[in-house]
């Protein structure tokens, strides 16, 4: 299934002229906030580790992925101990990731009235039920006590000697990813839509460790509100191309037609989620002034060579 938005040159273009760049780049990271991003991955350790219920994978992979997020974008050159850190929360994010898809494809199943569906229904829902089972046990397996109580040690260690330093540029690279998305003629395809949700969900947990303001405010909203409708998208595909696999084509089942009609809905649902984001982010004036900040001047330079790229 393959679906294009054409016109991506214009559209990108108004990445490279967001008011994003300054937001992010000119407020300060709330050193506390940093800290506690460790406490809490060390909390969903603990739940995890007792049970591997759908809320405590969800969980512990949001979490991974914000610690994630603040090692390799705000600390210059990870250090020994953080590289490991970061090699362990991957492999264990990857494998909770595989649980949690499944988790959400047997939610959207269950809820999705369809009279006709000849047993169909049932027998997906089975199959990804028997999967999710077998993906909790490789979860289980790679996530021993062992493996628990050295990340929790990692976490601890790189909590109380990390740096944050105050030229926050990574976070500009993180955005020029988002600008970069698509550039050219080349249409926007469902694989680039999902990284715009990728990218933008590594920008917004950045953004949630800076000081409250309501910039910072606005700024969380319009990225979780593209992240929510993408991602809802993407985990009707994944379920959608489940069901091609062992269905058939919609031709050969009710459901896999009914699927289909409900995933082109959402990704053009999608497709508007991403367009709204770049009216909110676009259309600000860059330009310095002479008593700018050195940082705020950095930032419009970032900009503009972003909008020229």
């Amino acid at each position: 299934m393959r679906a294009e938005l054409h016109g991506s040159s214009e559209s990108l273009a108004a990445f490279g002229k967001i008011h994003f760049f300054v937001c992010l780049l000119t407020m300060p990271i709330d050193a506390k906030r940093s800290r506690r991003t460790f406490r809490n991955l060390s909390r969903e350790l603990m739940g995890l580790e007792k049970k591997f219920a759908p809320e405590n994978v969800h969980k512990f992979r949001t979490n991974s992925r914000r610690v994630e997020a603040l090692l390799l974008e705000l600390v210059d050159k990870p250090d020994r101990n953080q590289e490991k850190l970061l090699k362990l929360l991957a492999r264990l994010r990857k494998k909770a990731g595989r649980v949690r898809d499944l988790d959400v494809q047997v939610s959207c199943l269950r809820n999705l009235k369809i009279p006709q569906a000849n047993g169909h229904k049932a027998h997906l829902l089975e199959t990804l039920v028997q999967e999710r089972g077998k993906r909790e046990k490789k979860l289980a397996k790679a996530f021993d006590h062992a493996t628990a109580a050295e990340v929790r040690k990692r976490l601890k260690r790189v909590s109380s000697k990390i740096h944050i330093p105050g030229n926050a540029e990574p976070l500009a690279l993180t955005v020029k990813r988002l600008a970069q998305l698509g550039r050219g003629q080349e249409p926007v395809t469902e694989k680039t839509l999902h990284q715009y949700r990728i990218v933008g969900k590594r920008a917004r947990y950045i953004a949630e460790l800076a000081v409250d303001g309501p910039e910072t405010a606005r700024l969380i909203k319009d990225l979780k509100k593209m992240q929510d409708v993408v991602g809802d998208w993407h985990d009707w595909l994944k379920l959608t191309q489940r069901a091609e696999a062992l269905l058939g084509d919609s031709q050969d089942s009710a459901l896999v037609a009914m699927l289909r009609n409900v995933t082109q809905a959402k990704f053009r649902q999608s497709l508007d989620a991403v367009a709204e984001l770049r009216t909110a982010l676009a259309g600000h004036n860059l330009g310095t002034r002479p008593s700018d900040s050195p940082q705020k001047r950095a930032a419009s330079e970032v900009a503009r060579a972003v909008a020229a790229a």
